[in-house]
């Protein structure tokens, strides 16, 4: 990484929201990572959204999202994880989506509530986490009940899905990878960009297109297949997850949100896990596939619907399936 000054980027089609402040923060292991906090312009801040990425994702990919929660008063925190975006890198080739422990993760989680969240934004705080920052959330959460308010989970991590091989067989090969000293090897290809048609992520081509369009005409913030040791990781963390003794632990309010077509995490992975805390509980978009926030009109406001209910905890009875109304294509379970 060079030592310009942190930027947000923009595109034509994404423009950066208004009334911002951007910044680097230093985690373990000396690793600088990029910040952002996005103000309301409403005369008093309802809370703050802390908002956590999925793989591969960056702050300019939730612009939309992040304009959502300031119209409604909220402010919104948010971070590019270790090794993607334009946090620093980890390996040589700077495409290769690599993880060196997964305590990291939780470290840079850590360090950003308390450097820059708990300092420099406005009470209550509330999570609102995508896929692999829903399993950071989730593995962080017994420790998160004096910090955050509640959780809300968007396709949390927790399950592999349409493997040609058997997640225990996935485990032990990159395992064994690892011991031999071969963990920062790529597990696929570089496969970018992918055409819009049988796209795993979303049924909506204009943010489809959106987001290639920001990832090709800004490679810096895109990566490319992860590395051996980041699917083991990854794999260790879900195995760790949903045990029962975790879930016990978790005190947090946690709302799982499930997309109903998701070929990368399923649907019933995140219902059954909803079910084996007392903290949690579950609404599922149907139709849906995996990035929720970055779907079409009628997934995508539903989802944000169940999320407006649950959060900010201003009315301790809310239930998401109350604010959906009659919402086509959502199930609360």
């Amino acid at each position: 990484m060079n030592d310009d000054a942190p930027l947000l980027i923009e595109t034509e089609d994404n423009p950066v929201p208004p009334n911002h402040v951007v910044g680097w923060f230093e985690s373990v292991n000396r690793k600088r990572l990029r910040y952002a906090i996005f103000k309301s312009d409403a005369p008093m801040a309802r809370g703050t959204v802390v908002l956590l990425q999925g793989r591969n994702e960056c702050i300019e990919k939730y612009y939309e999202t992040i304009r959502h929660f300031t119209a409604r008063g909220l402010w919104v925190a948010t971070f590019d994880w270790r090794g993607q975006g334009l946090s620093q890198r980890l390996t040589k080739n700077p495409l290769r989506g690599h993880l060196r422990q997964f305590e990291d993760f939780e470290a840079d989680l850590s360090i950003f509530l308390e450097t820059i969240v708990l300092p420099e934004t406005r009470l209550p705080f509330c999570m609102v986490a995508h896929s692999m920052g829903a399993l950071v959330a989730l593995s962080m959460a017994p420790k998160l009940a004096n910090r955050i308010e509640r959780m809300a989970l968007m396709a949390p991590f927790v399950e592999l899905s349409n493997q040609k091989l058997p997640t225990w067989l996935i485990r032990g090969l990159t395992g064994l990878f690892r011991i031999a000293g071969l963990g920062r090897l790529g597990s696929g290809q570089d496969r970018f960009p992918r055409p819009f048609k049988d796209n795993a992520l979303t049924t909506d081509r204009t943010r489809f297109n959106r987001n290639i369009a920001l990832y090709t005409q800004h490679p810096e913030l895109r990566l490319s297949a992860p590395s051996v040791c980041w699917v083991s990781e990854m794999l260790s963390a879900m195995k760790r997850v949903t045990q029962f003794d975790h879930l016990d632990a978790i005190k947090v309010p946690t709302l799982l949100i499930g997309a109903g077509n998701d070929p990368i995490v399923s649907s019933r992975a995140v219902e059954n896990l909803a079910n084996r805390f007392r903290a949690g509980r579950a609404v599922i978009i149907d139709g849906a596939r995996h990035e929720l926030l970055q779907e079409a009109d009628r997934y995508r406001i539903a989802t944000l619907a169940a999320i407006d209910a649950f959060i900010p905890p201003d009315q301790e009875d809310a239930q998401p399936e109350i604010a959906l109304g009659q919402a086509a294509g959502v199930q609360s379970v």
